[in-house]
């Protein structure tokens, strides 16, 4: 679980940047790089992968230095965090597997991306109903989201009354164990399509969610 040697001096650079800019948090970039390492335990390697809110890149730039045979969409609704995304896609030498995209979440999920990913992944992207609104339509069926979940109880986060309208099932969460210190992270499936209705229109599945 750790990054080639080669490419951590200018990852190291990269966070850096990232971390004045305000794209991810004030912990040290090491601590954070490590943090989203934890989601290569919890998610099986997949061959088209999204990740939900990319902004400052984490975990979804760490995962595409990590599966490199993983076609990857980063994708945000800010102009200035995917112009950044875009610039430390091309000087990881990632434009050949990363797509990234500013957009909104609930578009994408009506569009030809529709049910397209074996993999969605989540890191500070929303609450939990919002972010499996989000993600159900984007997944094929068989697909799994992986969410970094907050500190404390995480029985109560995915009710299986709501993923059912989803046509979704939590199936496990676990803590994974990093230098850094645990991190806590669950794995949803798509146990079958999502209903057309889903996701509703941009901004509702955040004032009205699910769950």
């Amino acid at each position: 679980m750790e990054l080639p040697r080669e490419v951590s001096p200018l990852v190291q650079s990269l966070f850096s940047t990232a971390r004045e800019l305000g794209y991810i948090g004030p912990a040290p970039v090491h601590a954070q790089v490590e943090r989203s390492l934890a989601f290569t335990v919890v998610a099986h390697p997949a061959r088209l992968a999204l990740d939900l809110g990319s902004g400052g890149g984490l975990p979804g730039l760490v995962l595409a230095l990590t599966w490199r045979d993983t076609e990857w969409y980063l994708v945000d609704s800010s102009h200035k965090r995917t112009e950044w995304l875009k610039s430390a896609v091309i000087s990881l030498g990632l434009a050949d597997s990363c797509h990234v995209l500013c957009e909104r979440a609930e578009n994408l999920g009506r569009g030809e991306l529709r049910a397209t990913f074996d993999l969605v992944t989540a890191r500070s992207f929303g609450p939990p109903g919002p972010t499996a609104e989000c993600a159900a339509p984007l997944l094929r069926v068989g697909g799994e989201l992986v969410v970094a979940e907050p500190p404390g109880p995480t029985t109560t986060r995915w009710p299986s009354r709501g993923l059912d309208e989803l046509g979704m099932s939590c199936v496990a969460t676990e803590a994974v164990g990093t230098p850094a210190g645990p991190v806590t992270l669950s794995r949803l499936v798509a146990r079958l399509g999502c209903p057309e209705r889903y996701p509703r229109r941009v901004g509702i599945p955040f004032k009205r969610p699910l769950f």
